[in-house]
């Protein structure tokens, strides 16, 4: 039983996923941090409001977090940029290794 269960975690790649999953999580953290500590502060100089991500629209009984909604899809660009660099960056070393 042991053996099978081993051979399933070697066939499957189970392990490798853990380790991606558990590293994947502290590069998110890394990324979050910089994106909201370094990157976001810096953005903020360039908008009116200091208190922009606060902004709300209002339409009647509904509430929009418009600056909530902003903040998020800045992060998102800046995080996808960063996927987006980083892996080209490891794919042209892995290929000039080939």
């Amino acid at each position: 039983m042991l053996k099978e269960f081993m051979a399933f975690l070697q066939k499957y790649g189970v392990i490798g996923l853990a380790i991606a999953v558990v590293i994947g999580g502290k590069v998110n953290a890394f990324v979050t941090a910089t994106v909201s500590d370094l990157i976001m502060p810096f953005i903020g100089i360039f908008i009116p409001q200091g208190a922009w991500q606060t902004w709300v629209l209002e339409l009647g009984p509904l509430k929009f977090a418009l600056g909530h909604w902003l903040g998020a899809t800045i992060d998102f660009v800046i995080v996808a940029y960063i996927v987006f660099a980083f892996t080209k960056f490891i794919l042209k070393e892995d290929a000039v290794k080939k």
